[in-house]
């Protein structure tokens, strides 16, 4: 299931099996002005991605059911209109197996939403001036 409609064409999206994690990563980005547009799983993402949409960025966890992390970012490597998309992995766990994905960045869980609002306003223009 994916939540929130980007109405921009910059926006991020979150995808994170943790229903209540979502949905603070998504109010937090939305406080700081960004539109976060959410997916449960990997297969739910690539779905939101074949719609044509393009993010500045995805927030990625890599342990989830139905498609996880690693399988996402494999089939968004095999398609070049969506390799490019700068991804941070969101993970428990460790650094070492989450640095197989090719990700602009690694943030280890528990997240300090502070780090992601900094990652988040170097890949993308769009939110609350500081």
């Amino acid at each position: 299931m994916v939540t929130g409609v980007a109405s921009s064409q910059e926006h991020i999206l979150v995808v994170e099996d943790d229903k209540d994690l979502r949905a603070s990563l998504c109010e937090a980005l939305d406080f700081e002005g960004y539109e976060a547009v959410c997916a449960e799983n990997g297969r739910d993402a690539l779905g939101y991605l074949a719609t044509g949409a393009r993010p500045c960025l995805i927030l990625l966890d890599l342990m989830m059911p139905v498609m996880d992390g690693w399988t996402f970012r494999q089939e968004m490597l095999k398609d070049p209109s969506l390799a490019s998309i700068p991804v941070i992995i969101m993970t428990a766990a460790g650094l070492a197996r989450a640095a197989t994905v090719g990700a602009r960045a690694f943030l280890p869980k528990p997240l300090h939403m502070e780090k992601v609002v900094d990652l988040v306003r170097e890949h993308c223009r769009s939110g609350a001036p500081s």
